[in-house]
């Protein structure tokens, strides 16, 4: 049987992250994963919303960053980052830290005495003293109750659509307050659809477009992290995961959904002006009705449309990642999904770790973005290493890896 001291199931920005830490430290590890899937699934034309910072990888300054790829490949685009040219930022960071990724699915990971097993699709397998999950949230897809039994024509989460156009000339319902759920429906109203939101909140949150940091210039900085995660003042606190995870549990939790309660972009406001936002309104019930749906929303309406698109995001239960046995996973100490991770983002399981969403309990809400990839990435490494000292973000410095190392 083949064996690594550390295996990295993921090759997404947290996998990456992680790759490009534990490498530096001169750590031996395998990485697992088809490169910026998640990412290539999401619908065409969509625009990152995080700022520049918070859209790197690993870092947000050095041969990673994002001015970095620009300098290296001479690629120049907009702000905000449009998702091919992320996607395509991502594969060139790929090819810095884990060249030698191994893309062969992993269909399970057992424990085996002080080590883990993993079983591959092809029935081969590895053996690890180490292994670090950053799968993703795929597997997290959030579908209401009120999905159940209705035909996928019909009826659709957001992140099961990579192209919107093929909704030109429907009429579509999208349910949800959210980024996800307001740029899908301006999308699909520029691809030609008629298009109506109806969000449970009684108003739609916009972010400022970083309003406030124009207005402070260089004082921003004070107030305003580069993780860029949470209003002002908030977004330092959410920063630094080894201090916001040390407040009271209530205080934790009003502080990360202050931080990341559903919004959209400012940007988004011209490109939905003649969709129908309705505020205030659930959907009740929903049934089909030849190749349509009938509505029923909680203001009384009913409506009849061509598909219901849900934009409810995800919600983090590690016992949905399919390669992880059951036993694993019984081991694992839980609080409603989420793992509860110690420094080094390790589980009660010794030498299980999770780096990206199911950190958010424990570390804080930038876990959920790429930007918490830098702290993750970075108390996983001094774990790994057996290096003590506060769980603080500081700014990597990796040096350059070259091609192909």
């Amino acid at each position: 049987m083949e064996e690594t001291a550390t295996a990295v199931i993921g090759a997404g920005p947290h996998g990456l992250a992680a790759a490009a830490h534990l490498r530096r430290a001169g750590e031996e590890l395998r990485v697992f994963g088809d490169p910026m899937s998640f990412w290539q699934t999401m619908p065409t034309g969509m625009l990152l919303r995080s700022n520049w910072t918070a859209t790197c990888i690993a870092e947000y300054e050095g041969p990673l960053s994002l001015d970095s790829y620009q300098a290296e490949t001479g690629r120049s685009f907009t702000r905000p980052v449009p998702l091919d040219e992320f996607i395509g930022y991502g594969l060139w960071v790929q090819s810095k830290v884990a060249p030698d990724v191994d893309r062969r699915c992993v269909s399970s990971v057992t424990r085996e005495d002080d080590a883990f097993v993993l079983t591959f699709a092809d029935e081969s397998q590895l053996r690890a003293r180490r292994v670090v999950v950053a799968a993703g949230i795929d597997d997290f897809v959030n579908r209401p109750e009120v999905m159940a039994g209705l035909p996928s024509e019909l009826a659709s989460h957001t992140g099961e659509h990579k192209d919107l156009g093929g909704f030109a000339g429907k009429e579509v319902l999208v349910v949800g307050g959210g980024q996800s759920a307001l740029e899908s429906a301006a999308l699909m109203k520029e691809s030609g659809a008629v298009v109506e939101v109806a969000a449970r909140a009684d108003h739609i949150n916009w972010l400022h477009g970083g309003k406030y940091h124009r207005m402070l210039g260089r004082l921003a900085p004070l107030v305003y992290a580069p993780t860029d995660v949470g209003p002002m003042g908030i977004s330092r606190i959410v920063a630094e995961p080894g201090l916001f995870r040390r407040l009271p549990r209530g205080v934790q939790d009003k502080m990360a959904y202050r931080a990341i309660r559903p919004a959209g972009a400012t940007w988004l406001v011209d490109r939905l002006a003649g969709v129908r936002v309705r505020t205030g309104v659930q959907v009740l019930e929903a049934r089909p009705k030849g190749d349509r749906l009938d509505v029923t929303l909680s203001d009384g309406r009913t409506r009849t449309v061509d598909h219901l698109l849900f934009g409810t995001g995800y919600r983090v239960d590690i016992s949905r990642y399919p390669f992880l046995d059951k036993d694993v996973v019984r081991q694992v100490r839980t609080v409603n999904g989420y793992p509860v991770l110690r420094p080094g983002m390790e589980s009660s399981v010794p030498g299980l770790h999770f780096l990206g969403a199911p950190g958010a309990y424990s570390f804080g809400p930038i876990m959920r973005f790429v930007a918490g990839g830098w702290f993750g990435a970075e108390t996983l490494t001094r774990a790994v290493r057996g290096r003590s000292g506060a769980d603080v973000v500081r700014k990597p410095t990796l040096e350059p890896m070259g091609d192909g190392a």
